[in-house]
């Protein structure tokens, strides 16, 4: 939702709504983890109000520890922190979860997805960052694919549920990528509100995507 017209955003959340997406994608920054501010709970709340899908969550904050139960307030329902912010993760991953939302962790683009070993079956999920987290409409990092499908065998081989989200740089060819490496959810803002048929790029993403993966 970063890429929304935030002028008429009523709009923009009934089209998600009768889309084929799966989830709301709400990135939250303070400005202090990125350079960039985007918007608070007021906002949330006010999509949540309207949204008949799910919200995911992105938090792009520090000790994001402080606002957990708010996002769980206001109706979150996949809740990411990341991997970078957090002094004591696991206890992070058991506080989400404990308020009803599935737990991510996220990951920067310099981020090794090793270094989730200790915590990979305690995540939900896990959203790897294929482009430098705090603004939209940036170029795909194309060593994404292969930390996806590292991840995808390290969640083989310990026989973890986790799923695998990718955010960045999304479009109709990186989507199919990233689907062919192992990507469960992909997240894409800019090649849908900048499209000229949104309800058509979202179709053709999730085309891109194998039956049971999300958009």
């Amino acid at each position: 939702m970063l890429s929304a017209d935030f002028g008429k955003l009523d709009q923009e959340v009934e089209m998600i709504n009768k889309s084929e997406a799966d989830w709301f994608h709400l990135d939250i920054m303070d400005g202090l983890f990125v350079p960039n501010i985007s918007y608070g709970f007021p906002v949330l709340k006010a999509i949540g109000k309207k949204a008949k899908k799910p919200l995911d969550a992105h938090l792009m904050i520090v000790d994001p520890d402080r606002y957990l139960n708010h996002f769980a307030d206001v109706g979150v329902s996949y809740l990411s922190v990341h991997y970078e912010a957090c002094t004591h993760l696991h206890r992070t991953l058991q506080i989400i979860k404990s308020l009803g939302m599935k737990a991510g962790v996220a990951i920067n683009p310099h981020t090794p997805v090793n270094t989730l070993n200790e915590i990979l079956c305690d995540c939900d999920f896990v959203l790897i960052m294929s482009v430098n987290p705090g603004y939209g409409g940036q170029s795909f990092i194309q060593n994404s694919l292969k930390k996806v499908k590292k991840l995808k065998e390290m969640i083989a081989e310990r026989g973890c549920n986790t799923l695998i989200e990718v955010d960045g740089g999304v479009n109709f060819e990186t989507g199919a990528e990233l689907s062919r490496a192992g990507a469960d959810i992909l997240v894409a803002g800019n090649t849908i509100f900048s499209a000229e048929d949104p309800l058509l790029a979202i179709k053709q993403l999730k085309s891109l995507n194998s039956p049971g993966k999300a958009i």
